[in-house]
């Protein structure tokens, strides 16, 4: 049997018609998996019919959680095409790298991007996007663009004819380079299908589950989940935004049994919650990444009586890594668990070899869901997978029982509010201005983000101030990437090989970031 992610909704759809499948609580919007599946072959229709997108056309979507998002991703898997996934929070420049990369010849977009949709359309050439889709409110599409709604409406929802399998490419998602540049990491029909299989097979998840979602579809730490929910004829209920008080009315409205947060959401919900107003006994654990939980945290969840199970992973190994379920969450605290039903995880020194327990080692990592490359980087492919491990630059270290803690990260890189930050291009950006001789961009503790980025700066020019260098940022980079302050220091600490000593600079500058 070949396999293509897009028949899972279809398969689903047989199943369980009428079924819950999204509950958008934006708009309000509720789909059955019969009508998803529907809108899904509409969009695949006119994908194909109207725009002439054919097996491996790149189509990327600018879009908030929505049903169209969804319904998209499915149409291009059925398609045969490769869905290119947009980070909504990354200004034009950004988005033009990853489009003229990615060679995404379509783009469909939310009316709420219509501005920097306009901004990339006037650039021509700089992107190779020749159809601009957009979705929503008719008064706010460019003349250039044209009418997803209309397009939808106008096309058959009889299955559309699939011509893309197993290693056949499914998705090209972007996360931001060590060199400053964006690498696609690129997940096939059979990576993302194993994806889904190894999370199905580790958590505790059932038929008729509600589960409630407030990353954005773009993450990996989203896309993985929503698959996994269609194939177990799970209830997707869909925040566009994070709310910390919306999230408990959710979860009593809508009887939502668990729920995928990081930790920075799970802090401000605690902040929020108040015991007479919500009765949350429906809910019987949250799933948290993108950051080690702390320990402070997972104990307060624990006294309202909400698991929290911490989930370890990567774009690149289409989410899952490491897990802790619900009889270890509390005895081991603070762990990341152990590797996934069909994973394979190791804690390794600088020569391949297991560590001993307590000892500091990168995490590798192997199973049918890691990524097949970056695409079009053969260099970068073969220093991060090597001979079959997905070696993650992560720092960890295991108990006798095989528990994983992940400790620090081997390329520096931040996690701001479950976004991952690369210093690289931070730096990039910043050496940039001429009154800047050096620069090093470090993670400070953040009480609401979990970290944020930090500049340490040399300068070129005596008069360069802070404001000026937070000024320069400000719309070359979003707004998460954005450094919160930034300190002058006349040498930037090297080691012989030229390299930056940034542990010297976070002893130096511990914080907490300024917020």
């Amino acid at each position: 049997m070949k396999n293509n992610v897009g028949l899972f909704l279809q398969k689903r759809a047989q199943l369980n018609p009428s079924l819950e499948a999204f509950i958008d609580t934006h708009s309000g919007r509720r789909l059955t998996f019969a009508e998803l599946d529907a809108r899904a072959n509409r969009t695949a229709h006119f994908l194909s019919r109207e725009l002439g997108m054919r097996k491996g056309d790149r189509v990327a979507l600018l879009m908030m959680n929505s049903p169209e998002f969804l319904e998209s991703f499915f149409a291009i898997a059925k398609l045969g095409a490769i869905c290119v996934p947009l980070n909504w929070r990354l200004v034009p420049d950004e988005l033009q790298f990853i489009l003229k990369d990615s060679g995404a010849k379509t783009l469909l977009y939310g009316g709420e991007f219509a501005q920097t949709v306009g901004e990339l359309e006037i650039r021509g050439p700089a992107t190779d996007v020749k159809h601009w889709v957009h979705q929503g409110a008719e008064a706010t599409r460019a003349k250039f663009a044209k009418d997803y709604d209309a397009l939808q409406r106008a096309a058959s929802a009889e299955p559309p004819a699939v011509t893309a399998h197993d290693n056949d490419l499914l998705y090209i998602m972007y996360t931001s380079g060590t060199t400053g540049l964006p690498k696609g990491a690129v997940h096939t029909h059979s990576t993302a299908m194993w994806g889904v299989l190894t999370i199905g097979a580790t958590a505790e998840m059932r038929l008729k589950d509600r589960y409630l979602v407030s990353l954005p579809f773009f993450h990996v730490g989203a896309l993985t989940p929503i698959a996994l929910n269609i194939y177990k004829g799970v209830t997707s209920i869909v925040m566009r935004a994070f709310d910390p008080t919306r999230v408990w009315e959710l979860i009593q409205s809508e009887r939502v049994t668990v729920a995928l947060k990081v930790p920075a959401m799970l802090n401000f919900m605690l902040q929020t919650y108040d015991p007479k107003k919500y009765d949350i006994s429906t809910l019987r654990w949250i799933m948290s990444g993108a950051a080690p939980v702390p320990v402070t945290l997972i104990e307060a969840y624990a006294k309202l009586g909400i698991e929290i199970h911490q989930v370890y992973g990567l774009t690149e190994s289409c989410g899952p890594a490491c897990l802790i379920g619900g009889d270890d969450a509390i005895a081991k605290a603070g762990s990341t668990g152990k590797a996934f039903f069909h994973t394979d995880v190791r804690v390794v020194d600088d020569h391949g070899n297991d560590v001993q327990p307590g000892q500091q080692g990168e995490v590798i990592i192997a199973g049918a869901h890691i990524m097949k490359e970056y695409w079009n980087r053969p260099e970068a492919t073969a220093e991060t997978i090597k001979h079959g491990w997905l070696h993650s630059g992560d720092v960890a270290t295991v108990d006798k029982e095989g528990f994983v803690y992940i400790q620090d990260r081997m390329k520096d890189m931040v996690i701001s509010g479950g976004e991952n930050v690369y210093p690289a291009e931070i730096e990039n950006v910043i050496l940039a201005n001429p009154k800047v001789g050096e620069v090093a961009v470090i993670g400070q503790p953040s009480a609401k983000w979990g970290e944020s980025p930090f500049a340490v700066v040399v300068k070129k020019d005596p008069s360069l101030t802070e404001r000026e260098v937070l000024d320069w940022c400000n719309g070359k980079l979003a707004r998460f990437k954005q450094p919160r302050a930034v300190a002058f220091i006349d040498v930037i600490p090297r080691n012989p090989s030229g390299k930056v000593l940034k542990r010297l600079l976070r002893d130096q500058f511990p914080g907490p970031a300024k917020e």
